[in-house]
């Protein structure tokens, strides 16, 4: 996740100043236009792309490891929190002895009430 972020900043750090510069070449109308148009397609619609693309690549992490059901677990950042280290289908980074498990809706609830 953190390579979707900092490539957007990247790409945000090139775009504002060479859309600002054209601000003085080009009509206010219309240089509100390619703005606009700018932003989405240069820094949007590539931060959308790219955290898809994280996402699917992440997915049977996500979805199938014994850290996904951990609650050292970061799952927006595919990150073991207690061990700073990226998980992967392979890997585990306490290799199971440092796991605990979620507390699931079900075991918050009474269910005797």
């Amino acid at each position: 996740m953190g390579e979707v972020v900092f490539w957007t900043i990247i790409r945000t750090i090139i775009t504002i100043p060479i859309v600002w510069v054209l601000k003085d070449y080009i009509s206010f109308p219309v240089w509100w236009l390619i703005n606009l148009a700018s932003i989405y397609g240069v820094i949007i619609h590539p931060a959308i792309i790219h955290y898809r693309l994280f996402k699917e690549r992440n997915k049977e992490v996500i979805e199938y490891t014994l850290c996904s059901t951990c609650t050292n677990f970061d799952k927006s950042a595919v990150l073991c929190v207690l061990h700073d280290e990226h998980p992967t289908k392979e890997y585990l980074p306490c290799e199971g002895f440092d796991w605990e498990p979620k507390q699931s809706e079900v075991d918050n609830q009474d269910i005797f009430s």
